[in-house]
């Protein structure tokens, strides 16, 4: 248990430390108050505190109960238990993901909780389509190319105000609950399938699943008048964030409870006292749920929003690009998520895409996005000229690298679009467009998740067309070594027979 805690404070500072250091240094550079400092400090240590509890409850519970789900309902052969059980699982799961929560609080054309639930719903339908992937071998890149096709179709009819936001809400649903719980339970499916292709076939879940909310906000935005935004909620302070949490995430979070102990009942029959420890991370989680999003409240929202107004209602408003891509940079190389991708690529190309490399080039690629959102934010640049070249390019790629390297392409925008990207950079992002003259917060400064998610995408399908022509030319410096080779063996027989 000693060592598992360590493990988690380590991962915690890791994603938590460096860019928190960086805010620091730049609120005192932008003269923010003391009161508001000592605000981000309470809001760092309470975010600390719960993102450690929320690790070590999620892993002793909800991954636990998701690989288990997944091997149990692939075992029955049944596909209406595959779908129903994919689809509740989807649902609940999204429900109770921190993130999900800081973003739908931004996004005020619709309210709060419709936004979560349309969310959840549109990830319980793909995590049952991807589920059905899986058990069926159906080509991950069909499932993309039929999705992003309907996007963008919907995405041409839905109010403008809309299409940013719903790839944003398509990507923060990737957050600390949602893509170890999606990857487990993809695991539980894939190796009940027993045969060699499996595990290859459980990547790409996490990006297929972020359709779903993607395709749920679309088609709200074709019900909701985006001029007429929902009211705001107003800042509690600390207290006020931790008894709304306590509540709202109690209501998320006993649905999933009551859910593994009907599974408890009817399938899974595990002793006393693995069901004391998985009810005891259930509590973590939760109490660690409520400490994150109060510390995300308090300390990095109102300090994010501080530092984007200041810095845009300066003259020199251009300094929110480059302070953006410093931002990007620290975010990239401290998130939990980008260790895993990059160890994820360097096991699939057996070492000849080194993680180094892979490090600079998704920190690199995440400073680009954002500091490419911030001109956006500036120039009012539309979100299209971003989305539909970007994903066009990666459906093309998709067609001369290996098969692998598409759907970890996909989950590898889940990487990168971490904690401190929906409880940091969003505010700083909307709080600069709502300074600047001109510029539509909806239009404008949401769309930065779904810049940011795009890159990692781009760069990884990049490296594997890489992959393909280093493997390739290896492949042909061998073939031309064994016929020298050959040769050479049959001059010395000619000249032994002689």
């Amino acid at each position: 248990m000693k060592r598992i805690l360590l493990d988690k404070v380590k991962e915690a500072l890791q994603s938590i430390g460096p860019v928190s250091l960086v805010i620091l240094v730049v609120s005192l550079i932008f003269g923010v108050r003391g009161a508001e400092l000592i605000e981000f400090i309470a809001g760092v240590l309470f975010l600390l505190l719960g993102l450690i509890l929320f690790n070590i409850g999620a892993e002793a519970s909800m991954m636990r109960i998701a690989e288990k789900i997944g091997t149990y309902i692939t075992r029955k052969r049944k596909l209406w238990l595959l779908i129903l059980v994919g689809f509740l699982i989807g649902f609940l799961v999204v429900i109770a993901e921190p993130n999900l929560w800081v973003l739908a609080e931004q996004f005020t054309a619709i309210p709060t909780t419709t936004l979560v639930a349309a969310s959840a719903l549109g990830v319980g339908i793909f995590l049952a389509l991807t589920l059905l992937r899986i058990a069926f071998q159906i080509p991950f890149s069909t499932i993309v190319l039929i999705g992003y096709g309907i996007v963008f179709a919907l995405g041409a009819v839905a109010p403008a105000e809309f299409l940013p936001a719903s790839f944003d809400f398509g990507w923060v649903i990737t957050g600390p609950l949602t893509v170890p719980f999606i990857i487990a339970l993809g695991l539980g499916v894939a190796s009940a399938r027993g045969d060699s292709a499996s595990e290859k076939d459980s990547f790409g879940l996490v990006g297929l699943i972020a359709l779903g909310p993607i395709i749920a906000v679309l088609l709200l935005g074709l019900m909701h008048d985006p001029a007429a935004p929902s009211e705001a909620g107003a800042a509690l302070g600390l207290w006020g964030y931790l008894l709304e949490y306590a509540k709202s995430i109690g209501i998320a979070i006993f649905p999933f409870a009551l859910f593994f102990f009907i599974f408890q009942i009817i399938a899974f029959k595990l002793p006393k006292k693995r069901v004391i420890r998985i009810v005891i991370g259930l509590v973590y989680t939760y109490i660690g749920l409520v400490l994150f999003l109060a510390g995300a409240n308090v300390g990095f929202l109102s300090i994010g929003s501080y530092l984007g107004e200041t810095i845009a209602g300066m003259d020199a408003s251009w300094l929110l690009i480059p302070i953006g891509m410093l931002f990007g940079i620290t975010i990239a190389v401290a998130e939990p998520s980008v260790t895993l991708l990059t160890k994820q690529v360097e096991e699939a190309t057996s070492g000849t895409l080194p993680r180094k490399i892979m490090n600079a080039a998704l920190s690199l690629g995440v400073s680009l996005a954002v500091g490419f959102s911030c001109l956006r934010v500036l120039s009012g640049i539309s979100i299209w000229y971003i989305l539909l070249p970007g994903y066009l390019l990666a459906f093309i790629l998709s067609f001369f690298i290996p098969k692998i390297f598409t759907p970890i392409a996909f989950d590898s925008g889940a990487s990168v679009t971490g904690v401190m990207t929906a409880t940091f950079l969003i505010p700083f992002a909307n709080a600069a467009a709502g300074k600047i003259e001109g510029a539509n917060v909806l239009t404008d400064a949401f769309g930065l998740l779904s810049t940011v998610a795009l890159t990692p995408i781009l760069i990884v399908q990049i490296l594997g067309l890489i992959y393909r022509f280093k493997t390739k030319k290896q492949t042909a410096e061998a073939g031309e070594d064994n016929i020298i080779e050959l040769n050479e063996v049959n001059d010395e027989t000619v000249g032994n027979h002689s």
